[in-house]
């Protein structure tokens, strides 16, 4: 499972780089970052058009927006959604102040305690990240998915979802996680540089030529450092993350493909529900059913 480290330099994070299966979308929430002045949390206006799909469910009702812009996920969500997929799905996964979880098939008569996660329709979805357009705000709608370690192309699970909570930050909070997104981006490229040398690598790694290989990875890192910039988390997103709320740490590593338009006060419900092993609610709260709305003409 990924985890969520402190930045370092490219060089020392690539250092070592030539030496369960269950979905998930992140570990838990970074520690200790909760700001000093937690606002109170309200939806920001939608910025995108979409489809408009209510999930009922024992908590309440929430009404969702999936949008235009990530078509594979909105044509899959409605499909399932039309299909009742979803009818009677547990929240499987909850935590406070990050997200709630839902999607897995076989959670539907869950015997109490089971661990639950690894189910899917059989299939993936190619992903549909389009930060800093669309980013993990407060009521973001984004798509589960198994780690970079065994999906390095970051394919969304083909049923399961999250609903973000999250928290404010600082807006220091927020330049150390923009700082460890640029690394993130500069790992990523490396790691593509690294399969296009395969074959060099593999056969300097035959001869034991520890020369040759450490220029090559230098000679990778400095072609990495010069193609991937740094970036600045743009103005209204640094804004929204710390007033409203969210996971900024999570942007650019999933797709988010919808936002909550009205029920944030049931999600609230769900991620304060007592929760057990694998952060299971510890009462079942399920998805009753979901109804698409006509699409607007």
């Amino acid at each position: 499972m990924k985890r969520y480290l402190r930045t370092v330099c490219i060089s020392g994070a690539l250092m070592g780089v030539f030496g369960g299966m269950a979905v998930t979308f992140a570990n838990s929430p970074i520690e200790n970052t909760m700001s000093d002045t937690q606002q109170t949390k309200k939806l920001t206006a939608p910025v995108e058009t979409g489809r408009i799909v209510d999930i009922e469910t024992t908590a309440g009702p929430i009404k969702v927006l999936l949008y235009d812009a990530t078509p594979k996920h909105q044509e899959n969500f409605l499909k399932l959604a039309s299909e009742g997929y979803y009818d009677g799905v547990l929240f499987h996964r909850v935590i406070k102040d990050f997200m709630v979880q839902t999607g897995d098939p076989a959670s539907k008569n869950a015997a109490p305690g089971a661990m639950l996660g690894s189910g899917d329709p059989g299939y993936t979805i190619e992903a549909e990240i389009d930060y800093p357009r669309l980013y993990h705000k407060y009521g973001a709608l984004a798509a589960a998915r198994t780690g970079d370690n065994v999906n390095p192309e970051r394919r969304s699970s083909g049923s399961q979802f999250y609903i973000v909570t999250g928290q404010t930050y600082s807006p220091r909070q927020i330049e150390q996680m923009a700082a460890r997104q640029n690394d993130s981006r500069k790992q990523a490229y490396f790691r593509n540089l690294q399969k296009a040398h395969h074959d060099e690598i593999k056969a300097l790694y035959a001869a034991h030529d520890t020369v040759a290989l450490e220029n090559l990875r230098q000679r990778l890192i400095a072609e990495t450092e010069a193609n991937v910039k740094d970036e600045a988390m743009p103005a209204a997103i640094v804004e929204s993350y710390t007033t409203v709320g969210g996971t900024p740490h999570l942007d650019g590593e999933y797709t988010v493909f919808g936002e909550v338009l009205e029920g944030m006060e049931t999600v609230e419900k769900i991620q304060n529900a007592e929760t057990s092993r694998g952060d299971r609610p510890v009462e079942d709260i399920k998805i009753i059913k979901m109804t698409v709305e006509p699409a607007k003409k």
